[in-house]
């Protein structure tokens, strides 16, 4: 991992040289154990040309000494944000890159009155996605924890579909999608299960309530493990008991959506192309106006993160990227459908991460 961590720090040198700043705060926890592999809650990092500096209290000193050794640990003392000050003279930086995405106005403020304060002239840049333009293209040992992750996730799936039936409560089968996927090694979900029936599987983030689910209904089923802190996501819908000719319309407009992406996606598509794509199949079957959301979204560390497909993304897919293709079709007063897959774009093409049936 310390030969990765190296290599991330000179990926992020590089694109910081064309930001005209001396250094770059990280607050952003994501990040912030992305270039350092620190796991503990509270902590900064300060990156310039030739320091890398973890700054964190007496509770983690001991941690990051051991998970980050690539960093210099400065143990922070008190409330006030002398420390940050302390730093900022060490270092000698007279710009500070600092995550604009992430740190709140208030926090910039102090940052700011601490600076003057002490009559130490460093300008704060704002500076936004220069950590997650790294993060996006994933390494070989990031991929392997995401697939680990998705084959948790899968076995959940094929176990729900497997045990549901008619009369459980949303809560119940969310309950035991958790219960399953932490047994099979996950940690902490990245987002809580959806299970969303009937009338309900119109809202696409919907809650599992205490609603017990009927026969003949679509049941929106979306969700997620963790590996390594790496993230998965999945969505299924199932029906129980009888296909309507509703549901079969719907959900087969739906799967033909999301094989009309993954067929025409290849190296150098664009997020916006690929969202097309979907859209155009469940436009031109009559849902245009049904089908709400973007078409998919990158996972890593994060359960949403760069690349963006959608109709006004500005990203361009390439291999090494990890993202979710997942169209869906909600329709008030009776339900939705969606499907996704988590995919990888491996020598240009479309590798299917997620297996579970549909």
């Amino acid at each position: 991992m310390t030969s990765n961590i190296a290599n991330r720090l000179q990926k992020l040198r590089r694109k910081l040289e064309g930001k005209e700043v001396d250094g770059i705060f990280i607050s952003q926890p994501e990040n912030r154990y992305y270039l350092s592999n620190f796991l503990g809650t509270a902590g900064y990092l300060l990156i310039t040309k030739h320091d890398a500096v973890l700054a964190t209290d007496f509770r983690y000193t001991e941690q990051a000494g051991i998970q980050s050794p690539e960093y210099r640990i400065f143990q922070i003392t008190g409330s006030s944000l002398d420390w940050f000050v302390q730093l900022i003279m060490e270092l000698r930086i007279k710009r500070l890159g600092f995550e604009s995405g992430n740190i709140t106005f208030a926090f910039n403020q102090k940052l700011s009155e601490a600076l003057n304060k002490s009559q130490v002239k460093t300008e704060l840049i704002p500076i936004e996605g220069v950590v997650e333009s790294i993060r996006v293209i994933k390494e070989p040992g990031e991929i392997e924890l995401i697939t680990k992750a998705a084959e948790i996730s899968d076995k959940a799936m094929e176990h729900t579909q497997d045990t549901i039936h008619v009369g459980m409560t949303e809560k119940e089968v969310a309950w035991e999608i958790e219960k399953f996927m932490r047994e099979k090694g996950s940690q902490s979900l990245p987002f809580e299960a959806i299970v969303a029936s009937g009338p309900n599987a119109a809202l696409p983030h919907h809650r599992p309530s205490e609603r017990r689910i009927c026969p003949g209904e679509p049941v929106v089923i979306d969700i997620g493990a963790r590996v390594g802190g790496y993230c998965s996501d999945l969505t299924r819908t199932i029906c129980l008991g009888q296909h309507d000719t509703q549901f079969n319309h719907v959900y087969g407009t739906v799967l033909k959506a999301q094989l009309a992406a993954i067929a025409m996606i290849h190296e150098g598509t664009s997020g916006t192309e690929a969202d097309g794509a979907a859209r155009e199949v469940i436009t031109d079957a009559g849902f245009g106006q049904a089908f709400g959301h973007s078409l998919g979204h990158g996972v890593g560390l994060n359960e949403h993160e760069q690349p963006r497909l959608g109709a006004n993304s500005t990203d361009t897919l390439v291999s090494g990227m990890v993202f979710t293709i997942e169209p869906g079709i909600y329709l008030t007063g009776w339900g939705g459908v969606r499907i996704e897959d988590l995919v990888l774009l491996e020598n240009g093409k479309i590798k299917l991460l997620s297996k579970s049936r549909k």
